[in-house]
């Protein structure tokens, strides 16, 4: 899936040079101060892409605009920071070793989460129970581990994997409880519907633990009974008691893979987090406490929004969200590959103008390469392309947006687009269509900005 200060290769804070003292004697009596702090902050103002991550070095040193104006004759930081700019020209050194690349991703494995995503819904071939209480307890178990997932990820970004299990742990069964009220609710009476209901919030919450913790072959292997068995099931009679022991059965072993993920492991695993939080004794108290719970809200309204535009496109074509599911492996990739070839292109680039040609021109080629995924599952199943491609871009650019910290402003838009379709008297192509539109002009111009990819 921004708000620090970003710094390229080879310029770190506690290198930041001294600010000169205020001077004595005129301007006119000595050399340029300028063209001294040019001269001290060279390696980096060389490499900047655009005079904001100069000033953004000048201001995180405590520098202001009163101090500017009078050591450098200038107005601002920003004015300062164009100086700068201006009078060092632009070079980009390359490393003497490759750059570390955080957004390297495996298509295999990518390609592995598309399927897990997927395989769960050959469960529903098994269940023939009532489609209302096993909507709302999904749209639920949507909603509330999209959250949970972000608060995991948050706490293994600080590097507390303990904190992260603990998340896990208590989070994964508040939202099993959710699942199943809102599913007996939306049913009434506490019938079968409801069962299948209860079993579905405990996948949901099992199988974020397992994602979240990277075990998504372990999750694969431990679904394939039951898809086989609902393959069998489409063509052949399966009995009542092989259907149960196929639903059963698979939903047990996730259940206790992600116990296992989870559970304290006694000393030995103390004594791990001993050695990992030493180092950590001098964070803030507010990294130590952790991220706020208001911080993964947005996502749970992400999980909500997006989760019941792909259910009004189950509801119209079931085979639709299938292929859907289907291309989230692929769709994340791509959004792997582009972050990388930006944060490549944020390297090489010596101009602003450069970087945004660069960024758009990768954008354009990751969506259209998508779309094209879309196309070939569509023609190939028989499917109406035309709501698959829009939806698969209103999904694939909220992605992106959320993926480079714009999670409030994709919210709002996946929010507003399902109480459209839900509420509203528009048809889903309009509401995907404008979507869509909105969200990629959005991108466009967030991508744009050499800021956005530090």
């Amino acid at each position: 899936m921004s708000g620090s200060l970003w710094l390229s290769p080879g310029a770190r804070p506690d290198t930041f040079p001294t600010i000169p003292k205020q001077r004595t004697t005129p301007s006119w009596a000595g050399p340029d101060p300028v063209d001294e702090l040019a001269a001290r902050l060279d390696d980096f103002v060389a490499a900047a892409v655009h005079p904001d991550e100069i000033a953004a070095l000048l201001e995180s040193d405590g520098l202001s605009d009163d101090q500017i104006r009078e050591r450098y004759g200038v107005k601002n930081s920003f004015a300062l920071a164009e100086e700068l700019y201006e009078r060092v020209p632009r070079r980009h050194p390359e490393p003497e070793t490759a750059p570390h690349d955080p957004w390297r991703a495996s298509l295999l494995t990518c390609l592995l989460r598309g399927v897990v995503f997927a395989l769960p819904g050959f469960a529903y071939v098994l269940a023939a129970a009532a489609p209302l209480p096993l909507l709302a307890g999904a749209l639920t178990g949507w909603t509330w581990n999209q959250a949970l997932a972000h608060r995991a990820y948050t706490w293994l970004g600080l590097g507390d994997e303990r904190a992260a299990k603990r998340t896990l742990l208590r989070g994964a069964p508040t939202g099993v409880v959710l699942g199943t009220l809102v599913a007996l609710l939306a049913s009434g009476t506490p019938d079968r519907s409801v069962a299948f209901a209860a079993g579905q919030s405990l996948y949901l919450g099992a199988s974020t633990i397992l994602l979240v913790r990277a075990r998504e072959r372990a999750l694969l292997l431990a679904l394939l009974p039951m898809a086989t068995g609902a393959v069998v099931a489409l063509f052949c009679g399966v009995p009542e008691v092989a259907r149960l022991v196929l639903l059963l059965a698979p939903l047990t072993a996730v259940a206790i893979l992600a116990l296992l993920e989870v559970m304290p492991r006694g000393n030995a695993d103390k004594g791990r987090g001993e050695l990992r939080d030493q180092p950590q004794r001098t964070r803030s108290r507010k990294t130590t406490m952790g991220p706020p719970l208001s911080s993964s809200f947005p996502y749970a309204l992400f999980g909500l929004a997006t989760g019941t535009l792909v259910l009004h496109a189950a509801l119209a074509d079931p085979l639709t969200a299938l292929i859907l599911t289907l291309s989230m492996g692929p769709a994340e990739y791509l959004l792997h590959h582009l972050r990388s070839t930006s944060t490549t292109a944020l390297r090489s680039s010596t101009t602003p103008t450069a970087f945004r040609r660069a960024a758009t021109r990768t954008l354009l080629h990751s969506l259209t390469t998508y779309l094209l995924t879309l196309l070939t599952l569509a023609l190939t199943t028989g499917i109406s392309p035309t709501p698959l491609l829009l939806l698969g871009t209103v999904l694939w650019t909220a992605l992106l947006l959320q993926s480079f910290g714009a999670i409030l402003s994709t919210t709002a838009i996946c929010s507003v687009a399902a109480l459209a379709q839900t509420f509203a008297p528009l048809t889903a192509l309009t509401v995907y269509a404008t979507t869509a539109t909105t969200q990629a002009v959005l991108a466009c111009a967030l991508l744009g900005k050499a800021t956005a990819h530090r």
